[in-house]
């Protein structure tokens, strides 16, 4: 075992303190069969200039999609971001992810996260929203243990088999442990929740749908909330394209329980893969339910505005061990982008956006049929959907990525074994109608 630089004579001091007369006793806990018994192979620190030489050479390994031209969506979205939003965020008044406890000295940031409130209840139709979670799978999951804990009758919830795969995995992941069941619904020829499906279904506690779906297609959220009603459970929605909601009916008009969504969309890059914005909704009779905190306006003892942090349901707050979630980031950041980002563009320019969005993707999709590729569904979508490939259709994608810089879609086999030869293509402002023409003309 290999130990920290420390003397002789500081190691023997720490033991006494502990109460042991070797390292090794410190783990004395840990079976012998798990303990590793040879030296961890460590490379030697290397100087600071041979280290910025490792990165860059780790670094060159990965490929950009600012170089690349990106026909993949899947829950994460190429979108142009403003330039004054790199600038602002990098400013000392927001380059912090934490919780501002002190607002005396977090005003600054509190008005932020609070405008972020604001507009993400504007978004989505909802009366209060949370600020913020790691993802929209971690508050998809959140959003579940909700309708599970109020409803004391049912232990299962009742998920779509179009939410996104990740996310239904993180919902077992935090749900199985408490005793609960995630039960699945099918879908149908039209590359729909199966509603039918869903009626027959028995002792569950909530409904969770995801519109836009997986596939890209939306769903009748209308004909959930009839369902829900009809059982006396919630209905969740979810989302992972937050500028759908330019175009389409926000869920609160569906009269929603709870929204769970990712704001990756929302003025936050790719990153290769992270970190993303996990956006939850609700309406103000689930307001002490959900997890997380809340920023609220005041006025101080001079009658001048000011902000707080209103409400907080977390373990190391007021609520101890009843807290809602003992598992909450502020992802303060993040946040903090998508409030900028959504008060940069404004609502005319979400619909705009939105529309350039849908309106490429159907000329993608006109394209790819011409190509020969076959429409999977003939449901109304947003900016991404399904087409049956043609034969050789893997080879070309293949060739594309290594000599023309251009990801075609996304395979669905991994996720829907069933859909083998099918692919997930996807179109955003940041892809232009050359690109398009390009692509079709190349998997022709």
């Amino acid at each position: 075992m290999r130990y920290l630089p420390h003397t002789t004579e500081d190691i023997e001091s720490m033991l006494k303190v502990a109460g042991v007369s070797s390292i090794d006793d410190l783990f004395s806990s840990i079976p012998e069969n798990l303990k590793t018994k040879d030296i961890i192979d460590i490379p030697e620190g290397l100087s600071e200039w041979e280290l910025d030489t490792h990165m860059e050479d780790l670094a060159s390994a990965n490929i950009a999609c600012k170089n690349y031209k990106c026909f993949i969506g899947a829950g994460s979205y190429d979108h142009y971001i403003p330039a004054i939003i790199p600038y602002l965020i990098s400013r000392s008044e927001f380059m912090t992810a934490y919780t501002p406890y002190q607002p005396e000295v977090s005003q600054g940031t509190l008005q932020g996260i609070y405008e972020f409130q604001t507009m993400i209840t504007q978004l989505l139709g909802m009366d209060v929203a949370t600020a913020s979670h790691y993802d929209c799978g971690t508050a998809l999951a959140e959003a579940a243990l909700i309708a599970l804990k109020k409803n004391k009758k049912a232990n299962k919830i009742a998920v779509s088999s179009l939410t996104h795969p990740s996310h239904r995995q993180i919902i077992q992941t935090y749900i199985t442990p408490a005793g609960f069941e995630l039960i699945e619904i099918p879908y149908t020829k039209e590359g729909l929740t199966d509603i039918q499906a869903l009626k027959a279904m028995d002792d569950i506690a909530g409904i969770a749908v995801q519109s836009p779906n997986f596939f890209g297609n939306i769903e009748d959220l209308k004909a959930f909330r009839t369902v829900a009603d009809e059982k006396n459970i919630l209905l969740i929605t979810s989302f992972t394209e937050a500028l759908a909601y330019g175009l389409l009916k926000n869920p609160g008009s569906f009269d929603a329980d709870l929204v769970a969504g990712e704001g990756q969309s929302l003025g936050i890059s790719k990153s290769f893969g992270g970190p993303g914005l996990g956006l939850l909704a609700g309406t103000k009779k689930q307001m002490r339910n959900l997890p997380g905190r809340y920023i609220g306006k005041t006025k101080d003892a001079n009658g001048k505005e000011g902000f707080v942090l209103t409400l907080a349901t977390r373990e190391q707050h007021i609520k101890r061990e009843k807290a809602s979630s003992n598992i909450c980031s502020n992802n303060g950041l993040n946040a903090m982008m998508a409030a900028m980002y959504l008060a940069t563009v404004g609502k005319i320019g979400i619909r705009e956006i939105a529309q350039q969005n849908h309106d490429k993707a159907v000329y993608l999709k006109n394209s790819l049929e011409k190509a020969g590729f076959e429409s999977a569904f003939d449901t109304p979508f947003f900016n991404e959907f399904i087409m049956k490939t043609p034969a050789g259709f893997e080879e070309k994608r293949t060739a594309l990525i290594n000599s023309k810089c251009i990801f075609a879609g996304t395979s669905l086999d991994p996720f829907y074994p069933e859909l083998k030869g099918h692919y997930l293509f996807c179109a955003t402002e940041t892809v232009s109608k050359d690109d398009i023409d390009q692509l079709a003309k190349e998997v022709q």
